[in-house]
Protein backbone atom coordinates (compact mmCIF):
# COMPACT_ATOMS: atom_id res chain seq x y z
CA UNK A 1 0.00 0.00 0.00
CA UNK A 2 2.91 2.34 0.56
CA UNK A 3 3.61 2.34 -3.19
CA UNK A 4 0.19 3.97 -3.68
CA UNK A 5 1.18 6.61 -1.13
CA UNK A 6 4.44 7.34 -2.96
CA UNK A 7 2.57 7.67 -6.23
CA UNK A 8 0.07 10.04 -4.70
CA UNK A 9 2.68 12.18 -2.91
CA UNK A 10 4.70 12.39 -6.15
CA UNK A 11 1.60 13.52 -8.03
CA UNK A 12 0.83 16.36 -5.63
CA UNK A 13 4.30 17.55 -4.58
CA UNK A 14 7.80 18.02 -5.90
CA UNK A 15 9.42 16.40 -2.88
CA UNK A 16 12.56 14.38 -3.36
CA UNK A 17 12.57 10.67 -2.54
CA UNK A 18 14.11 11.20 0.91
CA UNK A 19 11.44 13.71 1.96
CA UNK A 20 8.70 11.45 0.60
CA UNK A 21 10.14 8.57 2.63
CA UNK A 22 10.16 10.72 5.79
CA UNK A 23 6.47 11.53 5.36
CA UNK A 24 5.47 7.95 4.53
CA UNK A 25 7.35 6.70 7.62
CA UNK A 26 5.19 8.93 9.84
CA UNK A 27 1.88 8.08 8.20
CA UNK A 28 -0.32 5.54 9.94
CA UNK A 29 -1.96 2.94 7.70
CA UNK A 30 -4.75 0.80 9.15
CA UNK A 31 -6.96 -2.01 7.93
CA UNK A 32 -10.70 -1.90 8.69
CA UNK A 33 -13.23 -4.68 8.24
CA UNK A 34 -16.54 -4.23 6.47
CA UNK A 35 -19.04 -2.68 8.87
CA UNK A 36 -16.49 -0.78 10.93
CA UNK A 37 -17.86 2.61 11.96
CA UNK A 38 -15.17 5.28 11.64
CA UNK A 39 -17.32 7.79 13.50
CA UNK A 40 -21.01 8.36 14.09
CA UNK A 41 -23.38 11.24 13.51
CA UNK A 42 -23.02 13.41 16.60
CA UNK A 43 -19.44 12.32 17.37
CA UNK A 44 -16.57 14.80 17.30
CA UNK A 45 -14.12 13.42 14.72
CA UNK A 46 -10.54 12.94 15.90
CA UNK A 47 -9.16 11.62 12.62
CA UNK A 48 -9.30 12.08 8.88
CA UNK A 49 -8.84 9.28 6.37
CA UNK A 50 -7.42 8.65 2.92
CA UNK A 51 -8.62 5.47 1.26
CA UNK A 52 -5.96 3.28 -0.29
CA UNK A 53 -8.30 0.31 -0.83
CA UNK A 54 -11.98 -0.15 -0.09
CA UNK A 55 -15.21 1.80 0.15
CA UNK A 56 -16.73 3.94 2.91
CA UNK A 57 -20.35 5.08 3.03
CA UNK A 58 -21.41 8.46 4.43
CA UNK A 59 -24.96 8.72 5.73
CA UNK A 60 -27.15 10.52 8.21
CA UNK A 61 -30.37 9.64 10.00
CA UNK A 62 -33.21 11.93 8.95
CA UNK A 63 -36.18 13.15 11.02
CA UNK A 64 -38.14 9.99 10.11
CA UNK A 65 -35.36 7.77 11.46
CA UNK A 66 -34.28 6.62 7.97
CA UNK A 67 -30.70 6.38 6.77
CA UNK A 68 -29.94 8.77 3.91
CA UNK A 69 -26.73 8.00 2.03
CA UNK A 70 -24.96 11.14 0.88
CA UNK A 71 -21.67 9.79 -0.47
CA UNK A 72 -19.38 6.84 -1.06
CA UNK A 73 -15.63 7.25 -0.77
CA UNK A 74 -13.36 4.87 -2.68
CA UNK A 75 -9.70 4.53 -3.59
CA UNK A 76 -7.64 7.74 -3.52
CA UNK A 77 -10.37 9.80 -1.89
CA UNK A 78 -10.08 11.66 1.38
CA UNK A 79 -12.61 11.75 4.20
CA UNK A 80 -12.37 14.97 6.16
CA UNK A 81 -15.07 16.73 8.13
CA UNK A 82 -15.05 20.50 8.04
CA UNK A 83 -17.14 21.28 11.09
CA UNK A 84 -15.09 23.95 12.84
CA UNK A 85 -17.97 26.39 12.38
CA UNK A 86 -20.15 24.32 14.73
CA UNK A 87 -19.94 25.12 18.44
CA UNK A 88 -19.79 21.43 19.39
CA UNK A 89 -17.65 20.35 16.35
CA UNK A 90 -19.81 17.23 15.93
CA UNK A 91 -20.27 15.36 12.67
CA UNK A 92 -23.58 15.50 10.83
CA UNK A 93 -22.77 12.11 9.30
CA UNK A 94 -21.86 8.53 10.11
CA UNK A 95 -19.02 6.95 8.15
CA UNK A 96 -18.97 3.16 7.88
CA UNK A 97 -16.80 0.80 5.86
CA UNK A 98 -18.90 -0.70 3.07
CA UNK A 99 -16.02 -3.10 2.29
CA UNK A 100 -12.85 -4.27 3.98
CA UNK A 101 -10.66 -1.19 3.63
CA UNK A 102 -7.09 0.02 4.01
CA UNK A 103 -6.68 3.69 4.87
CA UNK A 104 -4.21 6.31 5.90
CA UNK A 105 -5.40 7.60 9.26
CA UNK A 106 -4.52 11.19 10.12
CA UNK A 107 -4.71 12.21 13.76
CA UNK A 108 -6.29 15.67 13.82
CA UNK A 109 -4.45 16.53 17.06
CA UNK A 110 -1.10 15.89 15.33
CA UNK A 111 -2.02 17.59 12.06
CA UNK A 112 -0.29 20.92 12.80
CA UNK A 113 2.86 19.16 13.98
CA UNK A 114 3.00 17.17 10.73
CA UNK A 115 2.48 20.33 8.67
CA UNK A 116 5.21 22.18 10.59
CA UNK A 117 7.57 19.27 10.11
CA UNK A 118 6.64 18.76 6.43
CA UNK A 119 5.43 22.08 4.94
CA UNK A 120 4.84 20.55 1.50
CA UNK A 121 2.42 18.09 3.10
CA UNK A 122 0.21 21.02 4.10
CA UNK A 123 0.21 22.51 0.60
CA UNK A 124 -0.43 19.06 -0.89
CA UNK A 125 -3.39 18.53 1.44
CA UNK A 126 -4.76 21.99 0.66
CA UNK A 127 -4.54 21.43 -3.11
CA UNK A 128 -6.21 18.02 -2.76
CA UNK A 129 -9.03 19.54 -0.69
CA UNK A 130 -9.47 22.44 -3.14
CA UNK A 131 -9.73 20.04 -6.07
CA UNK A 132 -12.13 17.82 -4.13
CA UNK A 133 -14.28 20.79 -3.09
CA UNK A 134 -14.49 22.00 -6.68
CA UNK A 135 -15.48 18.53 -7.88
CA UNK A 136 -18.14 18.20 -5.15
CA UNK A 137 -19.62 21.59 -6.10
CA UNK A 138 -19.87 20.57 -9.76
CA UNK A 139 -21.37 17.18 -8.93
CA UNK A 140 -23.93 18.69 -6.55
CA UNK A 141 -25.05 21.29 -9.11
CA UNK A 142 -25.39 18.58 -11.77
CA UNK A 143 -27.25 16.30 -9.33
CA UNK A 144 -29.81 18.97 -8.44
CA UNK A 145 -30.45 19.80 -12.10
CA UNK A 146 -30.73 16.19 -13.31
CA UNK A 147 -33.55 13.69 -13.52
CA UNK A 148 -33.30 10.33 -11.72
CA UNK A 149 -32.44 8.63 -15.01
CA UNK A 150 -29.67 11.17 -15.69
CA UNK A 151 -28.30 10.57 -12.17
CA UNK A 152 -28.09 6.84 -12.82
CA UNK A 153 -26.43 7.40 -16.20
CA UNK A 154 -23.89 9.75 -14.60
CA UNK A 155 -23.16 7.19 -11.89
CA UNK A 156 -22.68 4.44 -14.49
CA UNK A 157 -20.35 6.70 -16.46
CA UNK A 158 -18.30 8.21 -13.60
CA UNK A 159 -18.43 5.59 -10.82
CA UNK A 160 -19.53 2.28 -12.41
CA UNK A 161 -17.79 0.13 -9.78
CA UNK A 162 -20.26 1.31 -7.12
CA UNK A 163 -23.01 -0.77 -8.76
CA UNK A 164 -21.21 -3.97 -7.71
CA UNK A 165 -19.69 -2.68 -4.48
CA UNK A 166 -22.65 -1.41 -2.47
CA UNK A 167 -26.19 -2.66 -1.80
CA UNK A 168 -28.83 -1.37 -4.21
CA UNK A 169 -30.91 0.28 -1.45
CA UNK A 170 -27.90 2.36 -0.36
CA UNK A 171 -27.13 3.28 -3.95
CA UNK A 172 -30.76 4.31 -4.49
CA UNK A 173 -30.65 6.47 -1.35
CA UNK A 174 -27.46 8.11 -2.66
CA UNK A 175 -29.23 8.86 -5.95
CA UNK A 176 -32.35 10.18 -4.20
CA UNK A 177 -34.65 7.50 -5.58
CA UNK A 178 -36.29 4.28 -4.38
CA UNK A 179 -34.63 0.89 -4.95
CA UNK A 180 -37.54 -0.04 -7.23
CA UNK A 181 -36.99 3.06 -9.37
CA UNK A 182 -33.30 2.27 -9.58
CA UNK A 183 -34.11 -1.25 -10.84
CA UNK A 184 -36.51 0.09 -13.47
CA UNK A 185 -34.05 2.74 -14.66
CA UNK A 186 -31.17 0.24 -14.86
CA UNK A 187 -33.33 -2.10 -16.97
CA UNK A 188 -34.32 0.76 -19.30
CA UNK A 189 -30.73 1.91 -19.72
CA UNK A 190 -29.36 -1.56 -20.37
Amino acid sequence: MKDILYKYISRWTSLNEEDQQAIVNEIRIEEFTKGTVLFKQGDVPTACYFILKGCVRQYSINEDGREVTSNFYTEEQAIAIFNHHKPDKSSDYTFVCAEDSVMVVGDLDREKDMYNKHPQLESMTRRMMEENFSQVQEEFAAFIASSPEERVKTLLMKRPSLIDRVPQHQLASYLGITPESLSRIKKRIQ
